[in-house]
């Protein structure tokens, strides 16, 4: 039990109750993307298929198509530095916690992959869902994806919340605070068990260029921004030849 967050929380419990109501009145809230949520870059049968799940990120918030989001930047990445033919989807839904995406992907159809990222974390901040069912519902989304997909899980790190300049503070720094509590499952999950997930870092994206209207979502250039940083690490740069 973390008592000095929990300590932390209960003292500024009306301050923080105040200013999160007030940045859910006052902070616009954008639309899921439209367009296709899948594609592909290259000719022929994709030598990479590129799975992102997740909230808002996953859902394309900040850009108006699909094609302009993470999952297609990540995917477009890949194919300029590898040659290789790649194809991409998305699965997100804007405001979603992990509990509830798991019902979501009970009965979605979703495509085989070689490499599936999963993007959360937010929602379950903001909702303050304890830490032991957030590690148990990790382990249920392992176990829901083992028959289409055998690799690791690629978790991209909770964003540091405490740099969300859309947020006031204290609030900032208190959903900082407890976005790093459930990072570091994300860390401890992939140390005992790397068989199932691998951990990525979240690159920040502070330089309000790269961030859509509500300065809280990635615009399409933070999407390319975040798509940069990790091409590497989810398929490193080997052109064929």
């Amino acid at each position: 039990m973390h008592l000095p967050f929990w300590l932390t929380t209960a003292l500024l419990f009306p301050v923080l109750l105040y200013q999160g109501k007030k940045a859910r009145r006052t902070t616009p809230r954008l639309p899921e993307a439209g367009g296709s949520p899948s594609g592909q870059y290259g000719e022929g049968a994709p030598a990479k298929r590129i799975l992102v799940i997740g909230e808002s990120t996953a859902a394309g918030v900040g850009v108006e198509t699909h094609d302009q989001g993470l999952a297609s930047q990540l995917a477009k990445q890949i194919h300029e530095r590898t040659g290789q033919t790649t194809a991409w989807h998305t699965f997100g839904v804007n405001g979603i916690r992990l509990g509830a995406l798991l019902s979501e992907l009970e009965t979605a159809e979703l495509p085989e992959a070689d490499v599936v990222l999963l993007s959360m974390g937010v929602n379950d901040t903001t909702g303050f869902t304890p830490r032991f069912r957030f590690r148990q519902q990790l382990r249920a989304f392992r176990r829901l994806l083992a028959p289409r997909y055998s690799g690791p899980i690629l978790l991209l790190s909770v964003p540091p919340m405490h740099l969300f300049t859309a947020l006031p503070s204290p609030l900032r720094y208190v959903m900082g605070w407890r976005a790093r509590q459930l990072d570091n499952l994300y860390i401890q999950l992939a140390q005992q068990f790397p068989e199932d997930f691998t951990y990525l870092d979240y690159p920040v994206v502070t330089d309000p260029a790269l961030l859509a209207a509500d300065g809280y979502h990635p615009g399409q250039r933070g999407y390319r921004y975040i798509a940069e940083a990790l091409a590497d690490r989810v398929s490193p740069a080997k052109r064929p030849g």
